[in-house]
């Protein structure tokens, strides 16, 4: 079984985030980051300002970024359909497996 941790990204993740932008071709994310570490390496990123995500193309990451976006969302006091219920968190992590 897979850890799965999802936290609020600090300084020392500067360089993890950088590599995973690099992969994503994508931009740096700035501002207020959310992360996904599974195994203790961080897999995924979504910017709280814009909700920009990058994610490692490497590895199976689409349901880390939905859990991020769910994650992102109960930060912000929502309750939209993606955010309702235990269930799709469940099904989430037993998909990253």
């Amino acid at each position: 079984m897979t850890s799965i941790s999802l936290r609020l990204a600090g300084p020392a993740d500067g360089p993890a985030l950088e590599r995973l932008a690099t992969l994503d071709s994508a931009k740096a994310l700035r501002g207020a980051v959310l992360v996904a570490e599974t195994g203790g390496t961080l897999r995924a990123a979504l910017a709280l300002g814009d909700g920009r995500a990058v994610a490692d193309p490497f590895a199976p990451t689409a349901d880390l970024v939905d859990l991020l976006r769910t994650r992102a969302a109960l930060l912000r006091g929502g309750s939209s359909e993606r955010t309702r219920g235990p269930a799709r968190l469940r099904r989430a992590v037993a998909a990253s497996r």
